[in-house]
């Protein structure tokens, strides 16, 4: 057995109570062996975290990674000006080489601010799929489908895309990588479609992904066509389930948050591109009062501008105690779950807490640093206070993914490299 210890820190237990621990790992099974002061095992590594709290790592539950390639691109518009006029455009340009290059530079960001699992929504998926592996973190990812503006064929085409995809990677990276079928949105996919699409997912086992309820114009067309909410048209497409799961969910009612609770199907809550984009405020705490299972997501950096889940957990409470004018609202430990073990649930992934048997996917947070302290309150200090560059080491799947800040699985200075080379020469094809 190849064992870690991680040594001296302080740990994070899924209570919310924090005890000074070390955390020996299984590197060949990525998973945690024991958490406690006394082990009696030698380790064939250290890591240490004297001065650090040993928390589960950030999930960061909806994502599209390699837009990183364009950040700061477009800003300051609403959201339909934004995709339509600047982004669709130039991603209509990208490379598959291209995406391969955004998707290394956005899992740089997220192993040196603690993330250890992701969904992604994209397109070129096999180069992200290349990228997760070669990077060592934990994803769900699928091709994003649109079929409005495309002919009969070119619609199929696109959907065959997003199974080809599903059926091919799951379970990639040595079970890191898990899939679903993506249709982009129930404004941008036409219902033929997505029942088609959703009911075959199903049969197979597949989850089914999508935005919903992002701006009001994203629900005022169904309302005004089919004279239902959009959750209510999703559940009739079947598009509800306990596997399924929604980006956004910003103007939902108390409605379909009881459709969403019943169901069980997790919404992604993105705080930081939903305030940038003036989408709107979700209600959060309407949403975990009825038990919904809500995680955090960063969105795509072109809407955010960064993939620090630190950050949107920051922006999640902040908005949250606005949406619900009530300052107890959206509280600090209801954050760090939804960052972590919601997210982890929402969307189908191991990890979010740290157990004896769970997976070993781990952020190490340096607490020595002016602006944390006085450690009065670990927790409230992870959600106001810290920062992605506050981690000093980072593993997934029991592997060292970044040690004492220095990323150990991809070359940090060359994927940097690349990307500015390759945005200067997607900005004069573009």
């Amino acid at each position: 057995m190849d064992t870690l210890r991680i040594t001296d820190g302080r740990v994070l237990r899924p209570d919310g109570t924090v005890e000074d621990a070390d955390v020996l790992v299984d590197r060949d099974e990525g998973t945690i062996l024991d958490i406690g002061s006394d082990i009696d095992a030698e380790a064939d590594e250290a890591l240490d975290a004297d001065g650090c709290l040993v928390m589960p790592g950030l999930v960061n539950a909806h994502c599209h990674v390699s837009m990183t390639l364009l950040r700061g691109y477009a800003d300051d518009k609403p959201l339909d000006a934004w995709l339509q006029e600047d982004i669709w455009p130039t991603e209509a340009a990208l490379t598959p080489e291209d995406v391969r290059v955004g998707a290394e530079l956005g899992l740089v960001e997220m192993i040196k601010s603690g993330t250890t699992g992701f969904a992604d929504m994209y397109f070129h998926v096999p180069e992200v799929v290349a990228a997760i592996e070669e990077a060592g973190i934990r994803a769900r990812v699928g091709h994003g489908v649109v079929t409005i503006g495309k002919d009969e064929e070119d619609a199929w085409d696109d959907i065959e895309e997003s199974f080809d995809v599903a059926r091919e990677f799951d379970g990639a990276a040595d079970g890191r990588i898990r899939t679903a079928v993506m249709p982009h949105s129930l404004t941008t996919v036409d219902e033929e479609y997505l029942r088609e699409a959703t009911a075959e997912a199903h049969d197979e086992g597949i989850p089914v992904h999508y935005h919903a309820n992002e701006t009001t114009n994203e629900v005022d067309p169904i309302v005004e066509e089919r004279d239902e909410r959009p959750l209510a048209y999703a559940q009739d497409l079947g598009m509800l389930t306990d596997a399924d799961f929604v980006a956004h969910g910003v103007h939902v009612d108390d409605e379909e948050i009881s459709l969403l609770a019943d169901a069980g199907t997790g919404v992604v809550h993105c705080p930081a591109s939903n305030m940038k984009l003036a989408s709107g405020m979700a209600p959060v705490q309407d949403m975990l009062d009825a038990g919904v299972t809500v995680g955090i997501g960063t969105d795509g950096a072109a809407s955010n501008n960064d993939l620090d889940m630190f950050d949107e957990m920051r922006d999640a409470a902040m908005i949250g105690k606005l949406a619900a004018d009530d300052a107890s609202a959206v509280a600090a430990p209801d954050v760090l779950d939804m960052a972590t073990a919601g997210s982890a649930d929402a969307i189908g992934l191991p990890g979010g807490t740290l157990e004896v048997g769970g997976v070993a996917d781990i952020a190490v947070v340096d607490f020595d640093a002016p602006h944390l302290t006085p450690a009065t309150n670990l927790v409230s200090h992870l959600v106001y206070a810290a920062r992605g560059s506050d981690v000093r080491h980072t593993i997934c799947d029991g592997q060292v993914l970044m040690r004492d800040r220095e990323v150990l699985t991809l070359d940090e200075s060359a994927v940097v490299d690349r990307a500015r080379s390759t945005v200067d020469a997607l900005h004069e094809r573009v």
